[in-house]
């Protein structure tokens, strides 16, 4: 993994606000974030125990037999709750931007549909109020696991925790107000999202199971997998294998905090194959009687969906008003939700 993206604790913030080392790391964030579109955390509240105990459910959720697993499937709620088959979501387009991209740093090129499962469950105060109630809907739970609501708000909570902390952190970084990122964060419909590859039969080398693609929401933010396979290009289009130590957490820019900043940070184009490393894990997980579904511990934190998403304060000119014209966040999520083909066509 690059040096820029070597961990960044929390800790210090945390503790004391105002401290030296707390306005260096808040820089640092900011820095990174404007350099890579990704940051790595360690976050003292979340342990590497609750992360392993989310893939655990999540696996044997998705070892299920496809008739159960099609239960919780809800097209015309665009896949926003629930789950999400396989070969359903589609990279968008990006190939005027694959061409551009030089040897060494390649995307593999999307064919079709991604060969993943994904399961949607929000997290969150819902408004009480909102045009878009397919987006903040109720949650969808699976009957065969009592656990489920506890073991998912625990850990959709724990994610939305760091993200609040880390928002706050590049507020602070970007010489913003403090609550510049928390305030539009207020009743978003986020949302935990773990994808489900299945490895023992979608494993030969090169296999794509997410696209080139960047990420429609504010910040992702993951928990370690058990399988590698995930790649970011930087800034300046250089490609990276990311491998999150043990005990961190990967966060991810996405459109809707490249929309607030204008351009300022971007949304990080990243992909997940079958590499060479995904290969020997998938080896030493078959030897060893375990799972094969790859599970990504993920959360999409979102704008509210009624806030009028628009480049903020200093980033606001006609240069970005142009390029990041104002428009309700539930419409531009709708619009990428669209492109990807989990809604409907207008």
């Amino acid at each position: 993994m690059t040096d820029q993206l070597s961990p960044v604790d929390l800790s210090s913030f945390l503790n004391d606000k105002e401290s030296q080392q707390s306005k260096d790391d808040c820089r640092r964030i900011a820095q990174t974030l404007r350099d890579t579109s990704c940051l790595v955390i360690r976050d003292p509240r979340v342990s590497e125990i609750e992360n392993s105990n989310f893939i655990d459910m999540m696996e044997k959720y998705y070892e299920q037999p496809l008739e159960e697993k099609m239960k919780d499937v809800h097209p015309e709620l665009h896949y926003q709750l629930g789950a999400t088959p396989e070969f359903v979501e589609v990279p968008r387009d990006h190939q005027e931007k694959i061409n551009n991209l030089i040897h060494p740093n390649e995307a593999q090129v999307p064919k079709g549909a991604d060969p993943k499962w994904r399961y949607f469950w929000r997290i969150g105060e819902r408004p009480t109020k909102t045009q878009f109630q397919e987006l903040n809907s109720e949650p969808v739970i699976p009957k065969a696991f009592p656990q489920w609501t506890e073991v998912m708000n625990r850990w959709g909570n724990l994610m939305m925790q760091s993200i609040r902390t880390v928002a706050e952190m590049v507020a602070i970084g970007l010489d913003l107000p403090s609550n510049t990122f928390l305030d539009v964060l207020n009743c978003g419909p986020h949302l935990l999202a773990p994808t489900g590859s299945d490895l023992g039969r979608y494993n030969e080398l090169k296999r794509i199971f997410a696209g080139y693609h960047y990420d429609l929401n504010f910040l992702t933010i993951h928990g370690k997998s058990r399988f590698p396979g995930l790649f970011i290009w930087m800034r300046d289009g250089t490609r990276a294998p990311v491998k999150v130590p043990d005990g961190c957490l990967l966060i991810q820019a996405g459109k809707q905090m490249e929309w607030l900043t204008g351009g300022e940070i971007a949304a990080g184009f990243h992909e997940v194959i079958v590499s060479d490393e995904t290969v020997a894990a998938i080896e030493r997980a078959r030897a060893a009687g375990k799972s094969l579904w790859r599970v990504s511990s993920t959360l999409f934190s979102n704008v509210a969906s009624d806030h009028l998403l628009e480049p903020i304060g200093r980033f606001k000119n006609a240069a970005t008003a142009q390029r990041y014209p104002s428009l309700l966040t539930g419409h531009q999520v709708e619009e990428e939700l669209r492109m990807i083909k989990l809604a409907a066509p207008q």
